[in-house]
């Protein structure tokens, strides 16, 4: 299909309360009038930017998942947003793509935000997500990985690693649209809009970030600023400091008129991450 529908939630999210989050995002979608197919939420959703991990996570197949298991299929929809996962003694700043028929994906945010003592709490992933819906190729990604952008850069798998040459005339790009779920303070919210756009400029692609607003229980400020941004660096879309429910279409014929009429990305260097 050329076009995809989807909403993000820019919301306050009540400190460490699943209890309260949950019922406050499930309203939320409730009230979505316009038909969509895939749900933003921020990060860490249901507590907030906890580095509490041992009071506060979950298994795979806990309440949360549960719960959005149930919204995904009473809704229709792909729910996707960050939570807190254990498994076997291990932490995770997991992003859980859930599927309308309960089938999902899951992203574990590759760099942990050491100012904030994050990877002392939980544990890195090691691989990327890229799925697919509807013909468009979605990368999912977790907040402080916007600073990293190797960790987001197109390339193509046919390619050889390290090879300059392989592939550079019939390489597509992985992914369409990337996705940033993220609790990103006001004080850093600079490097947060200019870095989205980057994004965007340097990948062709749409770039969605979604973030939060409100104090949390650390008594750090979040001034939202969810945008949606199209492979120029344009802003569809921003919302500051309040509340927001957006729904917008994302256009895919726009992103292959401008993949054809400006190929930047044939030129791109080669390379290969080590983990």
């Amino acid at each position: 299909m050329a076009t995809l529908t989807i909403t993000t939630i820019q919301a306050n999210i009540k400190w460490e309360d699943k209890e309260a989050n949950l019922a406050m995002f499930e309203e939320r979608i409730n009230n979505i009038n316009e038909k969509t197919e895939v749900v933003i939420l921020p990060e860490m959703f249901s507590t907030g930017f906890s580095m509490r991990p041992g009071d506060l996570a979950e298994k795979i197949n806990g309440g949360t998942i549960n719960w959005m298991k149930k919204i995904a299929g009473e809704k229709k929809i792909i729910l996707t947003g960050s939570i807190i996962i254990e498994e076997e003694g291990n932490y995770y700043n997991r992003l859980i793509w859930l599927l309308p028929d309960g089938r999902y994906g899951s992203y574990d945010k590759r760099h942990l935000f050491g100012y904030a003592g994050e990877n002392d709490h939980y544990n890195p992933g090691n691989k990327r997500l890229i799925t697919s819906v509807n013909g468009w190729k979605i990368n999912l990604q977790v907040c402080y990985d916007l600073r990293f952008p190797v960790w987001a850069r197109q390339s193509c798998s046919t390619e050889h690693p390290g090879s300059l040459k392989q592939g550079r005339e019939n390489s597509l790009p992985e992914y369409d649209l990337l996705i940033y779920v993220a609790n990103w303070p006001e004080k850093r919210n600079h490097a947060w809009k200019i870095l989205l756009q980057a994004r965007a400029i340097e990948n062709q692609c749409f770039v969605v970030g979604v973030n939060r607003v409100g104090t949390d229980g650390e008594g750090h400020y979040y001034s939202g600023d969810s945008m949606v941004i199209d492979p120029f660096g344009e802003l569809l879309y921003t919302k500051a400091h309040e509340e927001d429910v957006k729904t917008i279409v994302l256009d895919k014929n726009n992103l292959d008129e401008i993949r054809n009429k400006l190929p930047f990305l044939k030129d791109r260097d080669r390379f290969h991450i080590e983990i």
